[in-house]
């Protein structure tokens, strides 16, 4: 599968998720079930995966954690709060840089609607994929 075949299931599953769970649970448990959602779903998926980074030729291992890798080409960063700011958004690209992948997801899962909460980052991703 491609990024944009793995980001509708990932889409799919993350509105399935908040239709029957709805808003307030905390970001651990979100992050727990949409990535057993994505295992079921017949995508491979790695939780709280420490990523680290390069910086003056020194490689630091406490880079940062990327909450979910799905397929082992797309980041989801989640979270469950009011609002989603752009520090949020740009925390995203960042790690889409760091990593070298070309799509990621920011999914609050504490918008009244999933759909209001899902913020899709590219880096680099080429128009046909």
């Amino acid at each position: 599968m491609n990024e944009n075949e793995i980001g509708r299931v990932v889409v799919d599953a993350a509105i399935a998720i908040h239709r029957e769970l709805g808003p307030g649970l905390l970001e651990t448990a979100y992050e727990a079930i949409l990535a057993r959602e994505l295992m079921d779903r017949g995508l491979a998926v790695e939780r709280q995966v420490p990523v680290p980074i390069q910086f003056r030729g020194i490689r630091f291992e406490e880079g940062f954690r990327a909450d979910l890798i799905v397929a082992g080409k797309v980041i989801l960063e989640l979270k469950s709060v009011e609002t989603v700011n752009n520090a949020h958004k740009k925390q995203l690209l960042t790690y889409l840089k760091l990593t070298g992948m070309k799509l990621g997801f920011l999914l609050n899962f504490g918008e009244a609607l999933m759909k209001n909460g899902i913020t899709r980052t590219v880096n680099q991703l080429p128009e046909d994929q």
